[in-house]
């Protein structure tokens, strides 16, 4: 048993990396201008540098890496919340916590814009950990009290709800600029993040990824419940503590980067879990990543090119396809509740 679990295991993250490859390709070479193999070949290993060469290297390769680690960024993500609150629909979206950090990002962008003509990175980056972090200390506060699943997902419905009518309030008093380049950034998309700010975010995320694979057997103990994880050693206290301000930071460099990107922290977790066959943490952090950012590549090629030239906000791409896992869910554990 334990040896066709290693192979299935191993077909998935092969078949992952194949998925991967292929939509890299596809987001290459598709789009307004046509690119074959050779020349994208070219462009690649700097022996072409002609028109084709800077729309590859300068447009299509940064936006096909960032929906690759910021979709396996913010399905880790959620992977991390569902662990802290033993809850399959627990997700940066559907609890809420991505709406926190639009709020703090589009007071920020409001007024940064009005009184320094500018908006830093960092600063975006510093707001949106700021209202994920306390967005997921309200629910934090609200799930110690009632641990029903319906209950939280009211309660993230209400808080993203909140979230959205306190942005709506600040935007009133943003200027036309301004207006147009929040509402711009709230469609979520990949088309904004340029290869500095990649560059910029990637040591984050990567460090942040490290750390919560070293954080693998401490989750397969709290996974069995509080107090054997305390009794096997782990700091619970300290463990919780990580796991949230991770989950935040994670699902902050996201938003900052690309607003709001719905159901992917939700939904992939539970797809990942399903191919791989395993619920193991050594398992199901990197199948979550990888599944992740095949997810959304193919999501934002999809936004791309469906109705070219107009493009859809991915957001519209990924709730089309994982707001039915999350509705098959809630389905399915209800069946489970009226069968016990």
């Amino acid at each position: 048993m334990e040896t066709a679990g290693k192979r299935r295991r191993l077909a998935a993250y092969l078949l992952l990396s194949a998925a991967f490859l292929l939509f890299l390709g596809l987001s290459l070479a598709s789009g307004s201008m046509t690119l074959k193999p050779g020349e994208i070949l070219s462009a690649l290993l700097g022996k072409d540098d002609g028109a084709g060469a800077q729309v590859i290297l300068r447009l299509r390769l940064p936006r096909a890496l960032a929906a690759a680690l910021l979709g396996g960024a913010l399905s880790v993500s959620g992977y991390l919340l569902q662990t802290f609150f033993g809850n399959p629909v627990a997700g940066p979206y559907v609890l809420g916590i991505s709406s926190g950090a639009k709020l703090t990002v589009s007071i920020v962008m409001v007024f940064a814009l009005q009184r320094l003509g500018a908006l830093s990175f960092p600063l975006m980056m510093a707001a949106a950990f700021a209202g994920s972090m306390a967005v997921t200390l309200l629910i934090l506060l609200f799930s110690g009290r009632s641990r029903s699943m319906a209950t939280l997902l009211v309660v993230g419905l209400m808080v993203g709800n909140i979230c959205s009518a306190v942005t709506d309030f600040f935007v009133t008093f943003a200027d036309e600029a301004g207006v147009a380049n929040l509402h711009a950034w709230s469609q979520g998309s990949f088309s904004g993040v340029s290869r500095e700010n990649l560059l910029r975010i990637a040591p984050v995320i990567l460090a942040a990824l490290i750390a919560v694979r070293l954080l693998a057997k401490p989750i397969s103990a709290y996974r069995l419940g509080e107090t054997y994880a305390a009794s096997m050693g782990v700091n619970v206290r300290a463990f919780r503590t990580a796991l949230i301000a991770l989950s935040s930071l994670l699902s902050a460099c996201v938003t900052a980067l690309t607003g709001p990107i719905s159901f992917v922290g939700v939904a992939v977790p539970q797809l990942s879990r399903m191919l791989l066959g395993s619920s193991a943490p050594e398992a199901m952090i990197p199948g979550t990543f990888l599944l992740g950012a095949v997810f959304c590549m193919g999501c934002d090629l999809i936004a791309r090119t469906a109705f070219a030239p107009t493009e859809l906000a991915v957001s519209t791409v990924t709730a089309f396809f994982g707001a039915p896992v999350v509705i098959a869910l809630m389905l399915r554990r209800s069946a489970r509740r009226e069968e016990a």
